[in-house]
């Protein structure tokens, strides 16, 4: 779920919404910090574990929005509370979305501009308005954004702290000088990029798929009429009689998908994304009689053989035989979040390798001093 397009679509049809956030979570929990749903009077958009603690947060939303209630913290324990056998802790804020809701518009902006940002706002309605200002928050206007603030110096840390981090992509801290506990919620770009050639019937089956996970997608066809009419939020369409153009366009360390309606523009693509050097995951649709196909002409091509290698072909995870597009797509949906997440481990090993290296360097450093 794009959220920030929902409420804004809600907010432009005057359809009242309540936004469910969870800040903070104790012990095991369904999700984490970050996760959310939006509540009308009749409508549910995503999810924050589904269960009894759904079906209630559910509840008092909505009786929030027909009673016009405040925006309001609240505690869930899991196991005595709602009987979830998670048995955590979990605390949600309610909070109202109305027409005033003007922050809707600057996140959207950092977001179509792929910036990293921070939303700052208080978990409670009750204090002084002058200590509590609702902002966002970019590592430009962090300074500026806070100078004036009665708890900047403490939201700054935790701020950088947030920007800085792997993993953690909210924090809870709270202002002994104002009384006032703050929210702070970290937006990534993403950096799961893909770039996808050709609008048939598995692309179509595959963007489907994608448009709730954290993915970008250039979907790429000569075709205009192939693209359905109703196109994901995360999903931009480029028509194009020179699809080979935009590999070059594509981000650094992308994932690339090859499935058009022709094989020599398959081969054309799959040549110039090796050639491209630059990618995470490549995969052509096909069996590996196509796959030989390819290998011996692109051989023929004076590209080499370790190059090749790098294509994946066929595509989907093992075990998914069905030539149906809906499960080809599942299945290659599958495979890419494998890699992905493989890649994210990396970069966090790696990340904290470096960072104990450093700390043990240090150490040392100091011992040998003393």
């Amino acid at each position: 779920m794009n959220w920030l397009a929902t409420l804004i679509g809600l907010r432009r049809n005057n359809i009242a919404a309540l936004m469910v956030t969870v800040v903070s979570v104790v012990g095991s929990t369904p999700r984490n910090p970050g996760a959310r749903m939006i509540v009308t009077s009749k409508q549910l958009y995503g999810t924050i574990g589904g269960g009894n603690l759904e079906h209630q947060s559910c509840a008092i939303a909505r009786d929030k929005l027909e009673s016009g209630q405040a925006q309001q913290l609240r505690r869930f324990p899991l196991g005595a509370g709602l009987g979830q056998c998670c048995g955590g802790l979990v605390n949600l804020l309610f909070e109202p979305i109305s027409e005033n809701s003007q922050w809707l518009d600057e996140a959207m902006h950092l977001q179509s501009q792929q910036q990293n940002w921070i939303r700052l706002l208080p978990t409670t309605e009750s204090a002084d308005a002058e200590s509590r200002p609702s902002c966002l928050l970019t590592l430009n206007n962090l300074k500026q954004q806070l100078s004036e603030h009665p708890a900047g110096d403490q939201i700054l840390a935790t701020a950088l702290s947030l920007f800085e981090s792997e993993t953690q992509l909210a924090a809870l801290t709270h202002c002994e000088q104002t009384g006032v506990e703050y929210y702070l919620e970290l937006h990534r770009k993403p950096d799961f990029q893909l770039t996808l050639f050709g609008a048939g019937h598995v692309g179509q089956a595959l963007v489907q798929i994608l448009a709730e996970l954290p993915v970008q997608v250039r979907w790429v066809d000569s075709r205009e009429q192939q693209f359905p009419q109703k196109i994901p939020d995360n999903v931009e369409v480029i028509c194009t009689d020179t699809p080979e153009s935009e590999v070059d366009q594509a981000p650094a360390a992308s994932f690339f998908l090859v499935m058009t309606h022709e094989h020599p523009l398959d081969q054309l693509l799959c040549e110039h994304i090796i050639k491209h050097d630059d990618f995470s995951y490549f995969g052509l649709i096909g069996s590996q009689s196509k796959r030989r196909m390819f290998e011996t002409r692109m051989s023929r091509r004076g590209i080499a053989e370790e190059k090749i290698a790098n294509m994946v072909c066929p595509i989907g995870i093992d075990g998914i035989t069905s030539k149906l597009p809906a499960m080809i797509a599942i299945s290659v949906a599958a495979e890419m979040m494998q890699v992905y997440d493989q890649l994210v481990s990396q970069i966090r090993y790696t990340k904290n390798k470096t960072n104990n290296k450093k700390q043990a360097d240090k150490i040392t450093g100091s011992t040998q001093e003393g």
